[in-house]
């Protein structure tokens, strides 16, 4: 045997070794015995300069990394809508099965539980595990790959050849953090914090140190392999040695899920890693097809958050913070208390009704809950310490630029938007962020920066920052200089719906931005908009259209959009052009391998055709496009046409659906 050969052996050997020891908790050597195969391993990977990129070496941690690179994920990263209560979940329950109503699709529910860490995205292609990220905002995360290789548990090589995409949960279990602190320079404060600070480290040693943990629970994105439900995913990431929550279970009815949460809540306490909740997802993918999704969240799954705990701490300050629109927020500053795992020093304060309605005052003993948020609320005030409490004052003037401030109903405005430092820098920062302008590099901190040296002191004057300026201000060299501009110059040329979203209109988010950007297909229209023609639009009341037409009506706004405009922005409505084509309006399933075409990429050229491309067969399906070793579908589709249904569906093979294009 040579070294190679033999070093392949030892990978082979000391990955089953740690599958049994990480995933299955089935150690079924010694440490030992582990550690002289290990060592092995590593005299010949020193010998041969060679190191296998499944070796259980790298997981040590190599060289500190410069900086994090952004990662577009395959497949969006969503977030979950909450439910708190039963009622919650049965109102759901009817959501669901009024929109699935009429299509004979099963409704079962699936039961996980929601950890509480930091997510992770993880790639795989040809077997191997290519790139980890955070989830970031869904679409673009955080490159995290060498920092999740010291995750002893995440394979770092998988039978499965096709690409995938894994999401799971890194993960620090409370025993790990209590042996970590008898001895760290430095204790940790809480394991979700020690998770996602180790994970988000630039030098892999320290994410290795951690000992972190992970659960992986779903398939964002998969291609070569076909499932019809939530429950084969989960049977292919155990066939394919990843780490899985012993805890799943399949209910046929919202009630059995209700029953089984209320039996389960006390069990959480027990656990050795943090969670933060239930996750009940529909188990038939066609269903979740169907069901489809908000501009947030999946209708098919909710997360099923516990009631808060409670606990009292001493009010030491509340600070007033200036926001993007004016507005003054109160924040409380607390004597630090730990929630559940996690240390709180801030907690929220709505207004200043708020304050006054809860009796809030400094010096005093306040109710905290944490509802699993990050930032806590204050529930009320323990009237006995009080007496040497003192009054929070009600601000006159703005803590940032001293104007005198203006009430409307229970808020408070600064109404300086000219020159307020706090407002024009989350103004500057709202704009560029990533689901806005996305000016790469571009931070709060840079924006104060701009705000103080160079006067910046409108959208529009980012276009119009020099080279020379840059160069003159602390921590810009010549490469941090020139990134910027080239970001700020890349940014003019920008899709319609982001730039709407990155002007900051009150109460338009992403979701209303894009609705926007749809339905009117150019800037100009939307700024000439009607408050009636405007509610129309799905999710836009009232409010939010007066305050989209007060906003375009503004002068000065009209200027500041203008000059940007005149500084070379350019927001294009770009419409995904659909070409006519023997497929316009024909449903098509694929199903089995294309020799020539990812999955991905077929459903983009089939859509860019005009066709509508589903995951299951019916009659109601026009084509099955079947490659090689195709499966139940087109088993199913030979059915149904040797029924004598009346059906238009055809069967075409690769070959068949190249010629027709």
């Amino acid at each position: 045997m040579n070294l190679m050969e033999e070093m392949k052996q030892l990978v082979k050997k000391l990955n089953e070794y740690g599958y049994k020891y990480y995933v299955l908790d089935d150690p079924i050597v010694s440490d030992k015995e582990y550690d002289k195969f290990y060592d092995q391993l590593l005299e010949l990977e020193k010998e041969t300069g060679t190191v296998l990129p499944n070796s259980p070496t790298i997981r040590v941690g190599g060289q500190v990394l410069k900086g994090f690179n952004t990662h577009e994920h395959i497949s969006p990263l969503w977030s979950l809508d909450k439910s708190k209560t039963p009622e919650d979940l049965i109102a759901w329950d009817i959501r669901v099965k009024k929109l699935l109503q009429g299509s004979n699709l099963p409704i079962e529910y699936v039961m996980e539980f929601k950890f509480d860490g930091l997510t992770l995205n993880l790639t795989y292609d040809n077997g191997v595990l290519v790139q980890a990220a955070t989830r970031g905002n869904g679409t673009v995360g955080e490159g995290i790959l060498e920092q999740v290789k010291t995750i002893r548990s995440i394979p770092l090589s998988i039978p499965f050849s096709g690409k995938v995409e894994v999401q799971g949960e890194g993960l620090m279990k409370l025993s790990v953090l209590e042996q970590y602190n008898k001895t760290a320079a430095e204790p940790l404060k809480n394991a979700r914090n020690a998770a996602a600070g180790a994970l988000r480290n630039l030098d892999p040693k320290v994410t290795a140190k951690r000992k972190l943990s992970a659960f992986c629970y779903n398939l964002g994105y998969y291609e070569d392999v076909e499932f019809n439900t939530h429950m084969e995913m989960i049977d292919f990431l155990r066939e394919n040695k990843f780490p899985v929550n012993k805890y799943i279970k399949k209910f046929g009815s919202i009630n059995e899920v209700i029953t089984e949460i209320d039996r389960v809540k006390e069990e959480l306490k027990d656990l050795d890693f943090l969670t933060d909740g239930i996750v009940i997802k529909i188990n038939s993918l066609e269903a979740r097809k169907v069901l489809g999704y908000t501009q947030k969240f999946p209708r098919w799954a909710m997360a099923f958050k516990f009631e808060a705990e409670e606990v009292t701490t001493k009010l030491k300050d509340v600070i007033w913070q200036v926001g993007r629109t004016g507005k003054l927020t109160p924040s409380a500053v607390l004597e630090p208390v730990d929630i559940g795992g996690v240390t709180v020093s801030r907690a929220t304060l709505n207004n200043w009704d708020d304050i006054t309605r809860k009796g809030v005052k400094i010096g005093a003993n306040v109710w905290l809950r944490r509802s699993n948020d990050v930032i806590p609320e204050i529930m009320g005030t323990i009237s006995e310490t009080c007496k040497d409490a003192v009054e929070v004052e009600k601000p006159d003037s703005c803590p940032a630029c001293s104007s005198e401030v203006v009430e409307k109903g229970a808020h408070i405005f600064c109404p300086n938007s000219l020159s307020c430092k706090p407002q024009l820098v989350s103004r500057i920062v709202h704009y560029a962020s990533r689901d806005a302008m996305d000016i790469v590099g571009f931070s709060e901190k840079t924006a104060e920066q701009l705000f103080e040296e160079l006067y910046l002191r409108d959208m529009a004057d980012l276009y119009e920052i020099k080279y020379e300026d840059l160069l003159k201000l602390p921590r810009f060299g010549d490469k941090k200089a020139k990134n910027l501009l080239e970001a700020i110059e890349n940014s003019k040329e920008c899709k319609l719906d982001a730039f709407v979203y990155a002007l900051g209109i009150p109460n338009v988010g992403k979701k209303t931005a894009t609705d926007l950007a749809n339905y009117y297909k150019s800037l100009d229209a939307i700024k000439k908009a009607k408050s009636d023609e405007l509610v129309t639009l799905p999710d836009i009341g009232q409010i939010v259209a007066e305050s989209i037409v007060d906003f375009f009506n503004d002068e000065e706004i009209e200027k500041s959009i203008q000059k940007l405009l005149s500084e070379g922005v350019n927001p294009k409505y770009k419409e995904e052009e659909k070409k006519e084509s023997i497929f316009s309006g024909k449903t098509v399933v694929v199903t089995g391998k294309l020799e020539n075409y990812g999955r991905k990429e077929i459903k983009e050229i089939l859509e860019k055709l005009g066709a509508n491309v589903s995951s299951s067969v019916s009659k109601n399906t026009d084509y099955l496009l079947a490659g090689e070793a195709a499966g139940s579908k087109l088993t199913k589709a030979k059915e149904i046409i040797d029924s004598g249904v009346e059906t238009n569906l055809k069967i075409i093979s690769e070959e068949e659906f190249t010629n027709l294009i």
